[in-house]
């Protein structure tokens, strides 16, 4: 079984005490102070009381409210408004949720994890908690979970974002490309129209600020030497299978033995000077916004990589159209073209 961390910084590995705090299956203590439970768990703050939880963690579309009178004394609460779809961004509130509940437990409190029905999201909070305060893969915190608790089952969605969590090493970084790779599938499936697209999935053109200004490489447009991109956009991907991903092709084993580089292309977030070009259109061509020399093209629903990697969505820049510029290591302030 797992090892929880208890107030003291020790370990405690303790049966859960079901028998103990069940009512009626409100609530369940999965960890040492850690219940999951859902919407009647905080409809009776007696029990709240009994139990000794001063603090509530609500993971819902409504935050629950107490009876003015029934209040649990010193109660903490903390509400994430979030609904048990797959496309629901949980993700980006896990650091949250999770130091809360280590605050609440280093604090000798008691915690109560619930969404609706105590199945899915609050589950998939304590999953990441465990995940985070054990350093365990999502499949063993989640394990553990359903051993605890059967019929624990969080939506695909969550999952795959738990798992997102886990490769970010259990701390969402927002400028990793795995974060930004995240974010741009989760705007597609939130706006199929692609109208509408919040302003803060663009990355800024650095041909109109200095912000950015630390990153060391620069890429400018090969024609006019327009200033395009930085490396901080550039979103790695693994190398796909090579020449064997593109049997589909009916390639002729000569010709896909002497394929090139393994990519020719770099595949980034979305640049401000796109905006208007992606706006309400599934695919198409990136060009230069200064003299409209072809830089490569765009797909919603993906694109492959000369490697045969499947990059989605895809915003991809031929490497042959652009100038890496690097700064010298000692005067900054001067570049060379590589």
């Amino acid at each position: 079984m797992l090892e929880a961390q208890g107030p003291s910084g020790s370990s405690d590995c303790r049966s859960p005490r079901a028998s103990e705090v069940s009512y009626a299956g409100q609530m369940l203590e999965v960890l040492p102070q850690v219940y999951l439970g859902g919407a009647a768990a905080v409809s009776e703050p007696d029990h709240l009381r009994a139990a000794g939880i001063s603090a509530v963690l609500t993971v819902d579309s409504e935050e629950p409210s107490f009876q003015v009178g029934t209040e649990v004394e010193g109660l903490r609460r903390l509400f994430v408004p979030a609904l048990d779809r797959p496309d629901t961004d949980l993700l980006s509130h896990l650091d949250r949720c999770v130091a809360f509940i280590s605050k609440a437990r280093d604090e000798g409190r008691a915690v109560l994890v619930h969404c609706h029905a105590g199945v899915s999201r609050s589950v998939a909070v304590v999953t990441a908690f465990v995940m985070k305060t054990n350093l365990v893969t999502f499949e063993e915190a989640y394990g553990h979970l359903q051993s605890v608790k059967p019929d624990a089952k969080m939506n695909e969605g969550f999952e795959r974002q738990l798992k997102l969590y886990q490769a970010m090493g259990y701390e969402v970084d927002t400028s990793s490309a795995i974060y930004k790779q995240y974010r741009l599938q989760v705007v597609t499936e939130k706006y199929p129209e692609l109208q509408n697209i919040p302003q803060e999935l663009f990355a800024v053109d650095p041909a109109t600020t200095l912000e950015g200004s630390n990153d060391k490489v620069l890429y400018k447009c090969r024609k006019c030497r327009r200033s395009l991109f930085r490396s901080s956009s550039i979103l790695d991907h693994n190398e796909g299978s090579g020449p064997e991903a593109f049997v589909h092709k009916r390639m002729t084993l000569p010709f896909m033995v002497s394929i090139g580089p393994r990519c020719t292309s770099y595949f980034i977030e979305p640049v401000q000077w796109m905006e208007f070009s992606l706006l309400g259109v599934m695919d198409g061509q990136l060009l230069c916004p200064k003299c409209r020399a072809k830089l490569g093209s765009f797909n919603w629903c993906g694109e492959q990589c000369s490697c045969g990697r499947w990059i989605t969505p895809a915003f991809q820049i031929h490497k042959n159209r652009v100038d890496e510029i690097k700064a010298l290591p000692v005067l900054g302030s001067q570049t060379r073209t590589i």
